[in-house]
Order: structure tokens, then C-alpha cells, then sequence
């Protein structure tokens, strides 16, 4: 079971990129995408109908109200990833990483994380140390530790793209 928690979702600002994180998390094999900050019915609401039309796999999304009392609580299930431009080098620890797959937590932050994530983390995982995106880290170590989603079409979904290098070829299979 491996579940992604975005910190400190504003809607305003960071509609996308929650947006993203989630279709990240759904696409890479992730089980459940928690986020917190403000509540968001309309990214909630986005998440559902995509996993309607292209497949769901069980894949959920909910709002955490206390994150950090949720990590506090996790502590102990399972493995805590926080992805950090400050942590340790992914591929130092990828193989570990990949050893407590059973159960994780994957940490994905906001504009300033309070240093308790660190904390109580087991790794903080950096997939480089400059600047760069949360979506850009999750689809990394997602892609580490489920290679199989990028190889196979694990998905019972509605509709189905054709690869083709000249032109969109979308099918409707209902």
C-alpha cells in the first residue's frame, strides 16, 4: 500500500500542481493520495471522474485535516519517504526504499515544510539538489518503485489512447 500526502494544498495557487501530484500518484501506483491544507471538493471531484473514465485500480483521494498528527499516527506502519531538494541522493537509497514497499508513506511538501517531517521520516530522498518540482520528484521515485506501470496497461478504462507518432487516436470502449 503506498500512500502520497501532499502538504499545504491552497487552491488558488496550487490547483495544478495537487492535480498533478494526484494523476502522479494514480498513474505510478500509488493507492491513495491525502492532501491537506484547504479542503478541495473540485480536486476531489476531478480525481473521481478521471479514475471513472480511465480506470481506478482502487485508487482514492481524501483530505487529511491534521497531517501531522496523520504522519505521527503512520510512525511505525510503514515507511516514511519525505522527497526533499535536501535529502540524501534517491539512488543511494532506492534499493532500500524499495525492500519496505509493503507499506509506505511518500511525504510530497508545500512552500516551507516544518522540520518535524524530517524527523520523523526514515528517509528524507532527494531525486536532485536543485529546484524543481514536487511532480517531478513523485513521478521519479514512483517510476523506482513501480517500474511495471509504465510497461503494462493495468487499467480498465473507458477509453483507450492508440500510440501514434502523426496524430491523437483516442477509442471509446463503452
Amino acid at each position: 500500500m503506498i500512500k502520497i500526502i501532499k502538504l499545504d494544498h491552497r487552491p488558488l495557487r496550487d490547483k495544478r500542481i495537487t492535480t498533478h501530484c494526484a494523476l502522479v500518484s494514480r498513474t505510478f501506483g500509488a493507492d491513495e493520495f491525502l492532501y491537506a491544507g484547504v479542503c478541495d471538493k473540485e480536486l476531489e471531484k476531478n480525481i473521481i471522474n478521471t479514475n471513472e473514465r480511465w480506470g481506478d485500480l482502487g485508487f482514492k483521494i481524501k483530505f487529511i485535516k491534521e497531517p501531522l498528527e496523520f504522519v505521527k499516527k503512520y510512525k511505525g506502519n510503514g515507511t516514511i519517504i519525505h522527497l526533499t531538494m535536501y535529502g540524501g541522493k534517491i539512488l543511494e537509497y532506492i534499493e532500500n526504499i524499495k525492500k519496505n514497499k509493503k507499506e509506505m508513506l511518500i511525504i510530497i511538501g508545500g512552500p516551507k515544510v516544518p522540520g518535524e517531517y524530517y524527523k520523523l521520516a526514515d528517509f528524507n530522498i532527494s531525486v536532485t539538489n536543485q529546484p524543481h518540482s514536487e511532480v517531478a520528484a513523485l513521478a521519479i521515485i514512483l517510476n523506482y518503485i513501480n517500474p511495471e506501470y509504465l510497461e503494462k496497461d493495468l487499467f480498465k478504462s473507458n477509453i483507450k489512447i492508440i500510440p501514434n507518432k502523426d496524430h491523437k487516436n483516442v477509442i471509446n470502449l463503452k
